[in-house]
């Protein structure tokens, strides 16, 4: 995806939305800015953002709390990188957790937020990955869904099962080569991810266990093989 991309900047700082609206637009980004949740959800209603940076702490409804209450409502949502002056790895992992992709701590360079930026953006791209036409190309029977690879589509019954573009990276990944244990350093290197990205890995797949298996607690697809990494397992 090129730089032309949709940024949907979401901060109470009146100050540090000015200056990011003006730097990343500086790096050839489409920029609109929020002052709240509540703001946000406005924007929303009639912008299709290709990402959002989100601040955590906000008056009124959190970061955290809108991110995963649009992910629970299963809303179309693009990448979320998330802003924060807290950078304890409790403060990340309840991030991820909320369904953010990325997490970025204040005070930070503004390269930085660019470089991760356009990082996230690869990687929410249809194709985001570069592997050998000779590996599988579906469509893939997960149970009484089908992911199909080539167009990273998961389906159930005809309707298909929103993925946000981590998650659409994850299962393409893993399905192109099915069958087949693939570490984190396996799929991180892939995937174009730093040692951050591949941390929050784990939470993908949490996630997609949601998405695919009729009990994410006795996965019968998307398999933990432990000390190596995961599998999947299509089938019927």
């Amino acid at each position: 995806m090129s730089d032309d991309a949709l940024i949907l900047v979401v901060d109470d700082d009146s100050r540090l939305r000015a200056l990011l609206q003006r730097y990343l637009t500086e790096h050839g980004f489409r920029v609109t800015a929020a002052e709240n949740a509540a703001d946000a959800r406005d924007k929303l209603r009639f912008l299709s953002p290709d990402l959002m940076v989100l601040d955590v702490m906000m008056p009124g409804e959190s970061g955290l709390e809108l991110v995963q209450s649009m992910r629970a409502a299963n809303d179309s949502v693009p990448p979320v990188l998330l802003l924060t002056a807290r950078g304890a790895p409790e403060d990340r992992i309840a991030g991820f957790e909320a369904g953010a992709d990325d997490y970025l701590g204040k005070p930070f360079e503004p390269l930085e937020l660019v470089l991760r930026i356009r990082a996230m953006l690869r990687r929410a791209a249809p194709a985001p990955v570069a592997i050998p036409t000779t590996n599988f190309t579906g469509p893939l029977p997960l149970g009484d869904a089908v992911f199909d690879v080539e167009r990273g589509e998961l389906s159930r019954g005809g309707n298909v099962i929103h993925l946000t573009g981590g998650e659409a990276a994850l299962l393409t990944t893993l399905a192109r080569r099915p069958n087949e244990v693939l570490s984190r350093e396996d799929i991180g290197g892939t995937l174009g991810m730093d040692e951050a990205g591949e941390r929050a890995i784990d939470v993908q797949v949490t996630r997609l266990r949601r998405k695919i298996e009729i009990d994410p607690r006795e996965p019968r697809f998307l398999h933990t093989v432990r000390g190596r990494g995961y599998v999947l397992k299509p089938g019927l």
